[in-house]
């Protein structure tokens, strides 16, 4: 069984709502989410906020924080966590967790950050954090790296 079926089972079991922010993954953390039967229950879905500006203006990261770090940075992974749980709100509710991923998939380093740098952040409640991981190999594998890295740490949380 996949981590996004088990995760979506947790989810499902315990009426709990998530949203992703993502950027270097292009969409394929959702996609892995929306694989699963059933997901529709918890997914609200997510945002591709692929340029820079983008998480700012979307996800509400601050400005100030772009500009002085650049988006690949963990402080840029915990602030789209939190955004994306508020822009996917249903009537006034926040999603109840926010995952999201940022980074440089390369081939070329993205704010001063090599290929395979990533920040997946996760936003349960109160508890916001960042994950630091470097990946190696091509563009494609550090996106595909990465999902399954979210995909495990929320499951870890998840079942901690």
């Amino acid at each position: 069984m996949s981590a996004a079926r088990r995760i979506v089972e947790m989810l499902t079991a315990s009426h709990t709502s998530l949203a992703v922010a993502e950027s270097l993954t292009g969409g394929m953390l959702a996609a892995e989410i929306v694989s699963v039967p059933g997901a529709s229950a918890v997914f609200r879905g997510g945002v591709v906020a692929y340029a820079t500006p983008v998480k700012h203006t979307l996800l509400g990261v601050a400005a100030e924080t772009l500009a002085a770090h650049g988006a690949v940075h963990p402080d840029v992974a915990m602030q789209m966590a939190s955004g994306v749980r508020d822009a996917l709100q249903i009537e006034g509710e926040a999603a109840a967790i926010g995952l999201s991923t940022t980074g440089a998939a390369g081939p070329d380093p993205q704010d001063g950050q090599p290929p395979g740098t990533v920040f997946i952040g996760i936003a349960i409640g109160s508890d916001v954090r960042a994950v630091a991981e470097r990946f190696d190999g091509d563009r494609e594998s550090i996106r595909r790296q990465t999902t399954e890295r979210a995909l495990a740490l929320l499951e870890e949380l998840l079942t901690a």
